[in-house]
């Protein structure tokens, strides 16, 4: 949910960040059903929907789509607002031009109560290849990216939720990954070393996966 911080342009304003009440993974399901472009739920809410329940509290939902066919979902929220966020600024999508590509938040306002619901991130693609935002040589078809829940709800895969969530290393980002990795499957694991390597080396999570993906060595080391 951080839109960062600047100085006012031309047609922007500064949104009020306090006036956030998400909706639930449940309701962006509901709303997009049929929607066939790949959208996924991101962030901490995909953590708890891989675990299969809520963990913590959100202040905010995340759902991530190529930028190029964000238009596939603009008509499932007619009952709201869409803006470009970046640098503290809101701009709206329409009206965005250059911001929409410097900026990749996309903040979603429901009309009737002025409340934030959503915040769609446009990521980059090329056809049916997700393509990672903090590092263009990482590359995965979109199956490799996306999970469902039992109940049909699209997730980004863990280990791609924790290499964006490495960045930050906040007291919540050390938690989920300490609440993930018992069930991280050894290849997801191996994947998320090699990309952090990438993106972070010498990230301080790294001593820790590869402890956990080469248990043995650790015991006898």
């Amino acid at each position: 949910m951080d839109a960062g911080a600047g100085s006012a342009g031309a047609g922007a304003f500064q949104p009020d960040v306090t006036a956030w009440s998400a909706w639930r993974p449940e309701e962006v399901a509901r709303r997009f059903a049929g929607v066939e472009a790949p959208w996924y739920v991101a962030a901490g809410w995909a953590i708890d929907l891989f675990l299969g329940f809520q963990r913590r509290d959100h202040e905010d939902l995340e759902v991530a789509i190529p930028h190029d066919r964000i238009g596939e979902l603009t008509p499932k929220l007619e009952d709201c607002e869409i803006f470009v966020v970046g640098d503290g600024l809101a701009w709206p999508l329409a009206q965005a031009g250059e911001m929409a590509v410097a900026h990749h938040q996309t903040w979603v306002r429901e009309s009737a109560t002025g409340l934030w619901r959503l915040d769609i991130f446009r990521e980059p693609s090329a056809g049916e290849t997700w393509i990672c935002r903090r590092d263009d040589r990482i590359r995965l078809p979109y199956d490799r990216v996306i999970a469902w829940t039992a109940d049909g709800i699209p997730y980004a895969r863990p280990e791609i939720v924790l290499l964006f969530k490495a960045k930050g290393g906040r007291p919540k980002d050390d938690d989920d990954l300490a609440a993930v990795l018992p069930t991280l499957e050894p290849e997801a694991q191996r994947w998320l070393i090699a990309a952090l390597e990438m993106v972070h080396p010498g990230h301080r999570w790294l001593d820790t996966l590869r402890g956990q993906a080469n248990p043995l060595q650790q015991e006898e080391g």
